[in-house]
């Protein structure tokens, strides 16, 4: 089964300096159907202007991914972490016991990003920050696992039985994905429009999946594909 969530349909507000869009029930957007996929619980679709951004605000236990589309982003925390996240690349953010972090757009230009949270497996746990960059040649044509609960994945590291998959299609090229039994994924294109399992989906919509064996995505424009495939 795959659910279309067009980019239309998407809950969200513009502040002016930031304008959200949510996949799932979020802040001031709720809808009782729309509530989370599985273990994935939010999937914010951010554009925040030049030199503006959250200031500091607490988090705990939710494992919270930031993939950033065009720009960058700064993060500061209160373990004492700072890094500039750009575009392609990717942050985590464990949440843990607790921690307080802002994220700014010190640019001069917009920059948009998804941000991803998911249910932690590890209540209670040590607080952690990371970001690794993960060029898009090296995930052309494949999935590349950017974030995992598994170590062994090589991956930025997350307390979760889940992963966070991204990949770039030319036009006219496909790859395949196998779904294990049991497990849901939720599939966004960050850059614009492909078919999974014959279904449209167009630049900024959401597929939730949930029993097929097999994905097979197929570009019909460029496009840059970021998805999670949890329990």
């Amino acid at each position: 089964m795959i659910d279309i969530r067009p980019f239309s349909s998407l809950g969200g507000a513009n502040h002016g300096w930031l304008n959200a869009r949510h996949h799932f029930s979020f802040a001031n957007y709720y809808d009782p159907s729309r509530m989370g996929w599985g273990r994935l619980r939010v999937w914010n679709d951010d554009e925040i202007a030049a030199k503006s951004g959250f200031p500091p605000h607490p988090h705990a236990d939710m494992e919270i991914i930031t993939y950033v589309r065009t720009g960058a982003i700064t993060h500061e925390d209160s373990m004492g972490n700072r890094g500039r996240t750009a575009a392609g690349d990717v942050q985590v953010m464990s949440a843990g016991t607790g921690v307080r972090h802002s994220e700014f757009n010190l640019e001069d230009d917009l920059t948009t990003l998804f941000q991803i949270w998911i249910e932690t497996d590890r209540p209670g746990a040590q607080p952690s920050w990371g970001q690794r960059e993960f060029p898009k040649a090296d995930r052309s044509g494949r999935f590349t696992i950017l974030a995992s609960g598994d170590a062994a994945d090589g991956a930025l590291t997350i307390n979760a039985d889940a992963r966070v998959l991204g990949a770039t299609l030319k036009a006219g090229e496909s790859l395949t994905y196998d779904l294990a039994p049991g497990r849901r994924a939720y599939l966004v294109p960050a850059v614009g429009a492909v078919e999974i399992n014959g279904t449209a989906l167009n630049a900024r919509d959401g597929a939730g999946i949930v029993d097929e064996a097999r994905l097979t995505i197929t570009a019909k424009e460029d496009a840059e594909l970021v998805m999670v495939d949890s329990l």
